[in-house]
């Protein structure tokens, strides 16, 4: 499994693959798997199901990840057309922010002021529901809209819940791996506080960037666990992310078929470095997109989040193509996501700017400024 080269269906592959899993997982993000098996049958979760009303529908995991490309992608045309950068974790932080509004005002009525309105992706009125908000995310972005944080400065509580690891992808697509791994530690402090949070980000966002690079899963895995194992000894972390990647890595070496009994081996996905390894686990022993994502559903954990995470690597490594239509067609807001993951691709590529002596496309600029404005 080995991308060979950067490809826009690769990058389209991760942010939609990420969504199709979150919404897979959605209906039985809290259900056992004897439960999952009574509703849905001895093989558990193979299409999707209702979930908020809707078959399709994602949560908040991947809410959390659009917002999370938006902030990198203001961050980018900000720096090109304004010549201004320094300030990127702020600027997701912003994102954030306006993911928290999403959560907690009335689509239409803003309780905000400034800019922290403006662009294209909060205007979207489907993204303004609530689908089981991690308490954490919540309560960080509450206290800093209370004035208690300044933007881009981390947290002081305790969590390493895997809301800090399934919104990250964008990183890993958008930075090399060094600096993706550090990048997603950053944001990761935005909202949780503790380290073995922030180690288990940085380690898929280093994954997801050494795929883009040409690495296996199996080679950034093992990469991905050096820079952990590195990270904790010098600054005297818990050596949680290395254990939870050594075991993922471990397990998929053995010669067992897949089963949910491995899975939750692993864990159940609610902490960071078990939505990691399980989703490391279910992404190496597959060999389609199809395979590895059900397989990070169907058990008694966080099905939603391992099924994101999963979604990513798997759609990054076989592109959109390897993605069932059925699936595709009806995951809610398809566009949205498809013209975001895009945009990954081509905004870096395509962005023009004086400031860099290059011939200046006013209309495609007006087109990111539009969508990602970096005021």
């Amino acid at each position: 499994m080995k991308i060979s080269r950067e490809a826009l269906k690769n990058y389209v592959g991760c942010i939609l693959g990420g969504a199709i899993g979150d919404a897979l997982g959605a209906p039985v993000e809290f259900m056992s798997i004897d439960q999952i098996r009574a509703t849905y049958g001895e093989q558990g979760v193979a299409d999707y199901n209702e979930a908020y009303s809707l078959k399709g529908a994602f949560t908040d995991d991947t809410q959390m990840t659009l917002f999370t490309a938006e902030g990198i992608l203001r961050g980018i045309v900000r720096r090109i057309e304004r010549g201004i950068g320094g300030a990127e974790v702020a600027i997701v932080d912003y994102a954030y922010e306006r993911w928290f509004r999403t959560q907690t005002e009335e689509f239409g009525i803003s309780n905000s002021s400034g800019d922290i309105d403006d662009g294209w992706l909060i205007g979207h009125e489907f993204l303004w529901s609530r689908r089981a908000p991690g308490n954490t995310c919540l309560s960080a972005l509450a206290s800093r809209q209370q004035g208690n944080r300044e933007y881009g400065t981390p947290v002081t509580n305790d969590s390493k819940g895997c809301g800090t690891v399934m919104r990250v992808a964008p990183v890993g697509l958008t930075a090399d791996p060094d600096n993706a791994y550090q990048f997603a530690k950053a944001i990761s402090f935005l909202t949780h506080g503790h380290p073995t949070a922030a180690t288990s980000a940085g380690a898929l966002a280093y994954i997801i960037s050494a795929l883009v690079k040409g690495s296996s899963l199996t080679a950034a895995s093992e990469k991905a666990l050096k820079v952990a194992e590195k990270d904790e000894q010098e600054n005297s972390y818990p050596e949680e992310t290395s254990a939870a990647v050594k075991r993922a890595l471990d397990l998929a070496t053995k010669q067992h078929a897949p089963s949910f009994v491995r899975v939750e081996s692993l864990g159940l996905g609610w902490i960071a470095e078990e939505a990691l390894a399980i989703s490391l686990y279910c992404a190496l022993v597959t060999e389609n997109f199809c395979d590895g994502v059900l397989l990070a559903i169907n058990h008694s954990g966080d099905s939603d989040s391992t099924g994101a995470i999963t979604g990513n690597l798997l759609g990054l490594i076989f592109g959109e193509e390897d993605i069932p239509d059925k699936w595709k067609q009806g995951l809610e807001g398809y566009e949205v996501v498809h013209q975001v993951a895009s945009d990954l691709f081509n905004l870096p590529r395509e962005y023009s700017s004086s400031a860099f002596g290059a011939k200046i496309d006013h209309q495609r600029n007006n087109e990111y400024w539009g969508r990602y404005p970096g005021s």
